[in-house]
């Protein structure tokens, strides 16, 4: 199964509350913190919210 490597490219300062919680809820606490999630549609549809704030690279 695909998998997904989720950067924070930019500060959640100024950003609706939701959006911290999705972060939080990808494992994002900083700025450049990096984490690798499956590919499944839950996923996608949190990075979808803060497409703003992250980068997204599909890993092996």
């Amino acid at each position: 199964m695909a998998r997904l490597k989720v950067t924070q490219t930019k500060s959640y300062i100024g950003s609706k509350q939701n959006h911290r919680d999705t972060l939080r809820s990808l494992g994002l606490k900083r700025l450049h913190d990096v984490v690798v999630k499956e590919d499944r549609p839950e996923i996608r549809g949190m990075v979808r919210t803060v497409r703003h704030l992250v980068t997204v690279e599909e890993v092996d």
